[in-house]
């Protein structure tokens, strides 16, 4: 009866160990999906801050106030939102580079 009790014992602390390492391992994993993520967003926030600043005249002289303010105004005109979503729809028929 003892040594049964002492494989279970012991079958117990493999398992407890097992799941601890489980829990490590998906920690680990959320933590390297979460960096991905930020890694994902910060390119893609790069990326479109060099479009937007590739199209403003002298950007290095323009204040990041009147930045948002423009684009406050560009996105608020109803011709804006109805292009926009012309081309979010992929019925637009601009082209890249277009002006």
């Amino acid at each position: 009866m003892n040594e049964k009790l002492e494989a279970l014992n012991q079958e117990i602390e493999k398992t407890e160990k097992k799941l601890r390492w489980a829990q490590q391992e998906e920690k680990r994993l959320t933590h390297q999906a979460k960096a991905l993520t930020r890694k994902e967003r910060t390119h893609r926030l790069c990326t479109r801050a060099a479009m937007l600043e590739s199209y403003l005249p002298h950007p290095e002289a323009i204040t990041d106030e009147q930045v948002s303010l423009f684009l406050k105004l560009l996105f608020h005109k109803d011709s804006t939102r109805q292009l926009m979503e012309k081309v979010f729809a992929g019925n637009g028929t601009e082209k890249e580079g277009a002006e």
